[in-house]
């Protein structure tokens, strides 16, 4: 190491904070690549004596660094809380599993009994998620209360791997005599989905003793939510629900309803940027009404309530001598409404916790409603058909063949119903893009217009809204990309900056003169872009423009923040 690093090093590790069994690294930049690199992080470790908690957020930590300070780990048998946030910025992704394996298996042998595990803010994926399986598993998590995994991009298959290791731990800890009895669980910015959801919720009905659920921004659906309803039933310690930028819709806000009318500790409602709209308001308003006495705040904030069903709301209030905050902003009261609810809170001499209603979108008309309802009904009976056929047998996407259904009159094998590249353009799903067949790639690039820029952007768009972490969906969306692009590209007419414009435009992160609505999710297309920018065909040209919009303050992209860092990462490196 040269000297100038060793004398960065060392002013880094003065600002070293030592205290109440605590050692803390947090926020020194410290670049930990090679052994040497971790000497003196690992001496002072080595002579603390009573090591109780572990703070690294905030640094860099490599694959043989982690292995060494892993080897001073291993006699600190009284560490309890590990917080291991944002500790691999710039690492590529698969230098995080060996890390967090080192980590992990330093405190399993250490003897260690965890009390809180943070592992926010690193971009790790599913494959991150096996790199601390075994440490969840063993017997150095049997007495987790709170376990962290904030904006890790773990996915459905890292959500789903979580949640075998959670009823595992359980399992084997009640077999011991103290189960395990965990009480805060984060995984907000995940992309868990309804599976993955779901998966997490089985684990949580095992459980039973959480006390605060963070899953803000998990793409979770109805079903998803109504899985997750029903395991909070089981839950009767609950204090915290956090689940904003979801989307309930009216039957996952009915089951999440019917679930909090059976807390009695319930303090903070987060159901903000939800959809719950006005039937899933009301419901929850009779839930507040008929108990939840320590409830301190209710966020409805941005759900599509309409003005009765907000001043429903306020009033189910009434006697909620606890709280603190009402949100209800960003919904459709309309000025006269928004006053109504003032007056109401007003006359329970309640007006102080009422939020700001600056967002306000003004009272809509019943034909808009009629129309988004078609909408919402419409995602409905989709969800609703890929649930039948998982109960049919299709428990996990992992093939092309097509699926039979048998009859149960005469036992006559019946082909799912046929799929072309028209429906698929018009409703995605990742069950029709597998249903295309193996050739799905070339039919849809034979059958979209590539001279047309509007038309190839709509396509990928399309495309990559039904990316997944699963191996087959993500391969058929890969090739299925490859074959448009590849097409497109390398025609002649072909007009690359009026593609990334476009792009960009439906994206949400440029403005256009004319009214077009960007994308619910950019989930997939930043995951797809990642892909598209490593291939050949793909205009090394357009990397800055690409990178220079993706890396702008935007409130899309913060919610995607795995997929961002990850395309981020790929266009530095080109």
């Amino acid at each position: 190491m040269a000297s100038e690093d060793i004398t960065k090093l060392a002013e880094s590790l003065a600002k070293t904070k030592v205290g109440g069994g605590q050692l803390s690294f947090k926020g020194q930049s410290l670049k930990l690549n090679t052994a040497e690199d971790a000497e003196e992080v690992i001496k002072q470790i080595e002579e603390f004596d009573g090591l109780e908690a572990l703070r690294l957020e905030g640094n860099t930590v490599g694959v043989e660094a982690a292995k060494v300070i892993a080897k001073a780990l291993e006699k600190k048998s009284e560490l309890k809380r590990c917080h291991w946030s944002d500790m691999f910025t710039g690492r590529l992704r698969s230098e995080i599993p060996p890390a967090l394996i080192s980590l992990g298996d330093a405190l399993i042998t250490a003897g260690a009994q965890l009390v809180e595990l943070d592992l926010s803010d690193n971009a790790f994926g599913p494959d991150g998620v096996r790199g601390f399986e075994a440490l969840l598993k063993s017997p150095a998590c049997y007495t987790l209360q709170e376990l962290k995994l904030n904006n890790c991009g773990m996915g459905i298959g890292g959500g789903k791997i979580l949640a075998a290791a959670l009823k595992e731990c359980h399992r084997k800890s009640s077999a011991q005599g103290k189960p395990l009895a965990l009480k805060v669980f984060v995984a907000g910015r995940n992309r868990l989905e309804n599976d993955g959801a779901t998966a997490l919720a089985e684990a949580f009905g095992i459980i039973g003793t959480l006390e605060e659920v963070h899953m803000p921004q998990n793409g979770i659906n109805h079903p998803g939510i109504t899985a997750l309803a029903q395991a909070f039933a089981i839950n009767p310690l609950l204090r915290v629900i956090n689940l904003n930028d979801n989307t309930f819709t009216e039957k996952g806000a009915v089951a999440m309803a019917e679930t909090l009318k059976a807390l009695r500790q319930i303090e903070v409602i987060n159901f903000g940027d939800c959809l719950v709209r006005s039937k899933g308001a009301v419901a929850i308003a009779d839930a507040v009404k008929e108990g939840l006495h320590k409830l301190k705040e209710l966020n409805l904030s941005f759900c599509e309530i309409k003005r009765d069903a907000a001043l429903t709301v306020a009033e189910a209030i009434e006697d909620k001598a606890e709280l603190e905050k009402l949100d209800l902003n960003g919904n459709c009261l309309g000025e006269e409404g928004c006053e109504q609810l003032q007056e109401i809170l007003e006359g329970f001499n309640m007006a102080a916790v009422l939020g700001s209603l600056s967002d306000d979108e003004g009272e809509e008309e019943d034909d808009e409603e009629e129309e988004e309802e078609d909408e919402e009904e419409e995602e409905e009976e989709e969800e609703e058909e890929q649930q039948q056929l998982k109960e049919r047998g299709q428990e996990e996407q992992e093939s092309l063949t097509p699926k039979k259904i048998i009859d149960s009159q005469d036992s006559t094998p019946v082909p799912s119903p046929p799929v072309d590249v028209a429906t698929f353009l018009a409703f995605p799903s990742p069950e029709k893009l597998l249903r295309l067949g193996p050739k799905c790639s070339v039919l849809i690039a034979q059958q979209t217009d590539t001279s047309d820029v509007e038309k190839v952007v709509t396509a990928l768009l399309r495309i990559s809204s039904v990316f997944k972490d699963e191996a087959p969906v993500k391969t058929a969306v890969h090739e299925t990309t490859d074959a448009l692009m590849r097409k497109a590209f390398t025609s002649a007419t072909f007009n690359s900056d009026a593609f990334i414009t476009s792009l960009l435009i439906h994206m949400g992160l440029l403005k256009s003169e004319e009214k077009i609505k960007a994308v619910p999710s950019l989930y997939g297309i930043l995951m797809t872009l990642n892909h598209m920018v490593q291939q050949d065909y793909f205009p090394k040209s357009l990397a800055p423009v690409l990178s220079a919009f993706v890396t702008k303050p935007n409130r899309a992209l913060d919610s995607c923040s795995f997929a961002r860092h990850m395309l981020l990462e790929t266009l530095h490196q080109l």
